[in-house]
């Protein structure tokens, strides 16, 4: 019981949207816990840096001029 209680404790001090990816599983192993709250959290970084470089390369290859010409 000791072992669950360490595992719900572990999970409150999560990040909302890690607590939501593993939450709903209740792992109650907690070196499984670590692990998989590791892997989302690596997940998600993974993620965010695709998105950043997506949009920072979108960016650079739009011309900042008006959409359209005054003749």
């Amino acid at each position: 019981e000791a072992e669950e209680d360490k595992c719900v404790k572990f999970e409150s001090g999560l990040r909302p949207d890690i607590k939501q990816l593993i939450g709903f599983s209740e792992i109650r192993d907690f070196p499984t816990l670590t692990t998989k709250a590791r892997i989302c959290d690596e997940d998600g970084k993974a993620k965010s840096s695709y998105y950043k470089a997506l949009n920072d390369r979108k960016g650079k290859s739009q011309d900042r001029g008006k959409p359209y010409d005054n003749k």
